[in-house]
This record gives C-alpha cells, sequence and structure tokens, in this order.
C-alpha cells in the first residue's frame, strides 16, 4: 500500500510539474541569441501584424509573460522574446501574433475562448470565499455534510480552470501549427535547419497555458491540507 501511495504522489507531481519544466525547458534550449537572424522577436511581431493589416494591434514588452490581450489589442513578449534574436524568440513571437489573425477573423474557437476566460477570474474568486469560510460554516451549523459539500464545491470551482485551458488547448495548436507554422515556413524567417527546433518551441507554446493551469491542483491540495481534508 505504501508504495502504491508512493507512485500515485509521484504521478500526480509528474502531471503538476511535468509539463512546465518541458515547456521552460524547450524555450531555454532554443533561446540562445543567434546574430544570424535578421531581426527580433518584436520586430518579427511588429512585422506580421503589418502585413496581415493589422497596424492597430501593438507590440510590446512585459514580465507577465508571453501573451496576446484581446482587449487591448496588443502582443506582449517577455523582455528576451521581445528584444531576441533566437529561434524561441521568433517562434513565440509568431505564436502571439497567430492569436491576434484568430481574433481579428472572428474565427468561431477564439471568440469562445475570449468568453470562457473571462470568466475564469471570478469564479477563482467564489472558489477563495467558498473555502474560506467553510472552516466557518463548521462553528456555526456544526454540519459535517454541509462542510463537505462547501469544500467539495470550492475545489470543482478551482478544478475549472484547468478545464478551461484544457478545453482550449485546440487554440492554442491553431495558432503554432495553422497560422505561425505556415508563415514560418513559407516566408523563409528561419532556416531548415532551425525548422525541427521552432515546432518544439511551437509545442511548448501551445501548451504554456495549460501547464500554468495543472498548478492550480497544488491550490487544490493546500485547500485539502489547510481544511484537514
Amino acid at each position: 500500500m505504501p508504495i502504491l501511495i508512493g507512485l500515485a504522489v509521484l504521478g500526480l507531481l509528474l502531471l503538476i510539474f511535468g509539463p512546465q519544466f518541458w515547456v521552460q525547458w524547450a524555450l531555454k534550449k532554443h533561446g540562445a541569441e543567434r546574430s544570424d537572424l535578421p531581426g527580433t522577436g518584436g520586430e518579427l511581431a511588429r512585422h506580421l501584424l503589418d502585413e496581415a493589416g493589422l497596424q492597430d494591434v501593438a507590440v510590446e514588452a512585459t514580465e507577465a509573460g508571453d501573451h496576446y490581450d484581446p482587449e487591448a489589442r496588443i502582443v506582449r513578449l517577455s523582455e528576451g522574446h521581445f528584444a531576441g534574436r533566437s529561434v524561441a524568440a521568433v517562434a513565440v513571437a509568431t505564436h502571439e501574433v497567430g492569436h491576434a489573425i484568430q481574433h481579428a477573423r472572428e474565427e468561431p474557437g477564439f471568440m469562445r475562448r475570449m468568453t470562457v476566460v473571462g470568466n475564469v477570474i471570478w469564479i477563482d474568486r467564489v472558489a477563495t470565499v467558498v473555502l474560506l469560510t467553510a472552516p466557518l460554516l463548521g462553528v456555526l451549523i456544526k454540519a459535517p455534510v454541509l462542510i463537505l459539500l462547501q469544500v467539495g464545491l470550492g475545489v470543482v470551482l478551482l478544478l475549472v480552470r484547468v478545464l478551461v485551458h484544457l478545453v482550449t488547448l485546440p487554440i492554442e495548436y491553431d495558432a503554432s501549427f495553422r497560422k505561425a507554422l505556415p508563415i514560418l515556413e513559407a516566408r523563409g524567417y528561419l532556416g531548415e535547419a532551425d525548422m525541427p527546433a521552432a515546432r518544439q518551441v511551437l509545442t511548448a507554446a501551445a501548451w504554456t497555458y495549460v501547464a500554468s493551469a495543472l498548478a492550480t491542483l497544488l491550490d487544490v491540495m493546500r485547500w485539502l491540507r489547510i481544511l484537514r481534508f
């Protein structure tokens, strides 16, 4: 039995941390500066947006991680990808431009994602309130069944974040392999020898949000420990 428990814990840790480590490894592996590349990730993003007729979409550096902000209509790149000349910078910049193209075309999957992801913030807040008030409810009404139901509801709400990003994974893959990859292949921004690395980075870019969302499982475990379940 202890062996089975240990294997289960190991499997859970691999599920939570494995994708994050792999994404970070892929980005770091292909993030070396390349003097032979003609421009930075930020410059490429600007060029691609202009070519797509999206001059109203801005490009800027950020400390909040690479992403496209549909409300502000801004492609935001980490400093290393914004100012860097690397395979990772080129691939990530093109991936985020892919999201801007999805938005401009009002592709159904992306538009649904905007609506769903916009609800994640308040779902997280409701989950926190539900879990924080569980001990108080226990003191006031002393009904174990109700407390269990409340904790269960809070955990389910936290897990919604993981589900949301798993459901929207096809939009990430579309940005990487139906938008960014054809651009890189057809327009020669990278040499043929660099394309396997670019594909790896594009895969990592597609999994970034899912990897982050899986960290929610740690929140679930933390809450269960706090509430002694």
